[in-house]
């Protein structure tokens, strides 16, 4: 044994000093190694001041590593001191071996480092699963804490930050994140999305000189007061991205030119026929139940029951016998609150047939389109008139023309990359818009500047984009770029953007999702800046 000693101290505390391994005992399930500090002087935790002077001993039992399947625990001897310092609160304090033990820890350092890891990977429940996978069982909670006392990372002023918001809960919550674009690291995360919050950060940190971000309101606040030395860059991915969203709209304006006006041979008009005996169809709800009540009441009057008996015997008011009992047919009591009154669908049902023979088969479309254009209902009564009077209704025959999506996708994919089948397409359809043809023209401008770099050139653009009346979606985006000019000529000039807190808010999306959603802001906050 005297010769494995050395090699095990060797194998077990190679980083360690001042640490002496007695004997190893193993057994069916454990390692138990006894070991004892060797070191003359401990320096008190309170004063710092060394003593050498030896009060007692004890045992301690941390946990280690576990080895070739067994857990492993350390009989460790530590020494408790006297405080040399008179003026010192602390009269004895207990030893600790560095790297390998600390105040009230029940486990070695490099295994809480170890669970620590696991932690910051994967969080509570799986982390605990894994765990016990390599023979280390703790529980979700423990790994929570180990995440929750661990120090904030040392961080440096960044130069270039960029700034863009999570979800803490969609739709209701938002956070900040915070990356140095260089170094494409976290730096911090804020708990709301307010200009104040931001504001009051970037005013601590005095050195940043540029700030990326998107066109956000409260972004464009919070850097303006809390840097206002630094250079505001806009996001070049969203401003093509809204772009995009105002082409879309115009294409759909002018949908009409995407299919030609057939042309309909005039017929000649047919003489109105009879009109029905019945206002309803066989099979109607409410005719059915009518015809039924007038046909029981007419049966129980001929047997000579009396009008009363039959309001009795049929749970009805007087009244309504009396009614049912003056008609001689049911139709005559087909008045009243189910005849084909006006609706306010009325003043929109050209249009939604106008809409149904160009192509467009969809309720909900329909529904968004005149709802535009003043109607107050829902959605429900646009669907049941759909669905009564226009599902069976031919249409056009020939091919169907591309939705405004893919015309708008035509419009803003590179022209060597369409497919010649797209190009030829998209030609055609320009061809027979002179609007839609200007629409691409400022598109494909504004795609050079964005590749090129050549803010220079957006003034020029913005004043051509707003001259185009006939392309409104694109004249408002303009005029939202003249809000925040200098942030978007920088972002279309300088090279730096805040792609990188893109994949950083999609990797809070999958720590979020590793939590099951009951993250609360610290501990996201941990994971985020801790894990790499």
């Amino acid at each position: 044994m005297n010769e494995v000693r050395p090699q095990l101290e060797e194998l077990l505390f190679s980083s360690l000093e001042n640490v002496l391994v007695e004997s190893v005992e193993t057994t069916d399930m454990a390692v138990r190694v006894e070991a004892l500090s060797t070191a003359r002087q401990a320096a008190c935790p309170g004063c710092g001041r060394l003593s050498e002077r030896i009060h007692g001993s004890y045992l301690r039992f941390p946990h280690d590593l576990p080895t070739a399947g067994k857990s492993v625990v350390v009989a460790l001897r530590v020494r408790r001191f006297v405080c040399t310092d008179g003026s010192c609160p602390r009269k004895t304090f207990a030893e600790q071996v560095p790297g390998l033990t600390r105040r009230f820890g029940r486990r070695t350092e490099r295994l809480r480092s170890t669970l620590i890891s696991v932690g910051l990977a994967l969080a509570g429940r799986a982390g605990a699963r894994l765990a016990d996978a390599f023979g280390t069982p703790v529980s979700r909670d423990t790994l929570l804490r180990l995440i929750a006392s661990l120090p904030d990372p040392p961080t440096a002023t960044p130069r270039v930050v960029g700034v863009d918001e999570y979800a803490q809960r969609k739709g209701q919550i938002y956070g900040t994140v915070l990356v140095d674009v260089e170094t494409r690291r976290p730096i911090d995360l804020l708990p709301d999305r307010e200009a104040d919050t931001l504001a009051a950060w970037l005013a601590e940190r005095p050195g940043i000189e540029i700030v990326c971000r998107d066109r956000a309101p409260f972004f464009a606040d919070g850097a303006a007061r809390g840097a206002p030395q630094a250079l505001q860059v806009a996001d070049r991915w969203h401003l093509w991205h809204n772009l995009g969203e105002a082409a879309e709209k115009c294409v759909y304006r002018h949908r009409g030119c995407l299919r030609p006006t057939p042309e309909h041979p005039e017929e000649p008009q047919k003489e109105p026929g009879p009109a029905a005996s019945s206002p309803w169809p066989t099979g109607h709800r409410f005719a059915e139940r009518t015809r039924a009540k007038h046909a029981t009441i007419h049966a129980l009057l001929a047997a000579g029951h009396s009008k009363r008996s039959v309001a009795r015997q049929l749970g009805m008011t007087l009244n309504t016998i009396l009614r049912f009992s003056r008609a001689t047919t049911p139709e005559e009591m087909f008045t009243g609150q189910w005849q084909d009154r006006p609706t306010r669908l009325d003043a929109y049902k050209p249009y939604l047939h106008q809409r149904w023979q160009e192509g467009c088969t969809n309720a909900w479309k329909l529904w968004e389109e005149i709802k535009e254009q003043g109607y107050p209902r829902s959605y429900a009564s646009v669907r049941a008139y759909v669905s009564r009077h226009l599902r069976g209704k031919p249409q056009p025959v020939g091919p169907r023309p591309p939705s405004a999506r893919a015309i708008t996708r035509w419009i803003l994919t590179r022209p060597d990359s369409l497919p010649e089948c797209d190009r030829i397409q998209l030609k055609a359809h320009l061809a027979s818009c002179p609007e839609l043809t200007a629409l691409a023209e400022h598109v494909r401008s504004f795609a050079c500047m964005v590749t090129d770099l050549q803010g220079e050139r957006l003034p020029e653009w913005i004043e051509s984009a707003r001259a185009a009346a006939d392309l409104p979606s694109l004249s408002r985006f303009a005029q939202y770029l003249e809000r925040d000019l200098d942030a978007v000529i920088a972002g279309l000039t300088l090279p730096w953007n805040p792609g990188v807190v893109e994949g950083h808010v999609n990797r809070i999306k999958m720590l979020k999702r590793q939590m099951f959603g009951r993250a609360g802001f610290e501990l996201l906050r941990k994971r985020v800046l801790l894990y790499e």
